[in-house]
């Protein structure tokens, strides 16, 4: 398996990868750059939409022109068309530290999210949200987080992974449709020498596909937690991996510059692109939020 270079994004904080199947294209956000981004297979250009703040990670719409964003200070609607944007529903206003950070669909079409603590001691402080197609935010009853990563959901939706990336542990927890959760519990723990568990993606079998920041690679978990495949990339800080194209069978993953020095820039020159990898899995297709509301 070797990686090829899908978009010379050279994001500083390249996350949530998302492919849209209605758009043949694949989304992305570069934290720290303020944008949100698209690669469309069609002529493989990019464009990017600028943001007013740091976006965490977005949502698809059932609406085709919208996107949920998981902004720095909350949550909003934005349009794709027309760049109008509904006024920011405030996350952790009490807390000025933290911000938002990976987030996902549910079955159910309600994004999930958890926060990030930008602090150098890197407290939990933060915690898991949920938000519905009245914008209303609410937390989830799960452990405090540092840094809120690999929000996915098992193929049928009974069952939501997430980690605190600091404690290099994912765990996972029964997810009823309802709403209600179950007792967390401990799915991987990644060794110390393989990095930190960043974002995440599922198969169609169930395989949990975890990026591993300062590892360098993408590493495919069975239901039961055993490490099945590794996909290296030619970047250490790798980020989010998404399943895209036609038969959602080519594996897309980006990456980032930050924390990288001149010397490791150089050894790595396309740290912050996003890349494409053969691999035999098939993914599923992204959740959309659903809400009658718009941008």
């Amino acid at each position: 398996m070797k990686a090829t270079l899908l978009a010379s994004a050279r994001a500083e904080l390249g996350e949530c990868a998302l492919w849209c199947e209605r758009r043949s294209a694949l989304f992305w956000t570069d934290i720290e750059g303020r944008t949100v981004n698209r690669w469309r297979e069609a002529d493989a250009s990019v464009r990017q939409w600028t943001l007013p703040e740091r976006c965490g990670s977005f949502a698809l719409c059932e609406r085709t022109e919208q996107l949920l964003l998981g902004l720095a200070s909350g949550i909003a609607l934005f349009n794709l068309d027309t760049d109008a944007m509904t006024p920011v529903i405030p996350v952790e206003a009490d807390n000025p530290v933290t911000r938002l950070n990976d987030g996902r669909c549910d079955v159910q079409g309600r994004f999930v999210f958890g926060t990030f603590n930008q602090a150098k001691d890197a407290a939990a402080i933060g915690h898991f949200y949920r938000v519905g197609a009245d914008l209303r935010v609410e937390r989830l009853p799960l452990p405090a987080v540092a840094v809120a990563n690999s929000i996915a959901f098992s193929p049928d939706g009974r069952l939501m992974y997430f980690t605190d990336s600091w404690s290099r542990e994912i765990w996972c927890v029964d997810y009823h449709a309802d709403g209600r959760l179950g007792t967390p519990r401990l799915f991987v723990r990644i060794p110390k020498s393989e990095g930190f568990p960043d974002g995440s993606a599922v198969d169609a079998e169930g395989g949990l596909w975890n990026a591993q920041w300062a590892g360098g690679c993408v590493v495919r978990y069975a239901p039961d937690g055993s490490a099945t495949l590794r996909v290296p990339l030619p970047a250490s800080q790798v980020t989010c991996p998404a399943f895209g194209g036609a038969g959602l069978d080519r594996l897309f993953v980006t990456t980032a510059r930050a924390g990288l020095d001149d010397a490791q820039l150089r050894a790595q020159p396309t740290a912050g692109d996003v890349f494409e990898v053969p691999v035999a899995s098939r993914g599923l297709p992204e959740h959309r939020f659903r809400t009658d509301l718009r941008a």
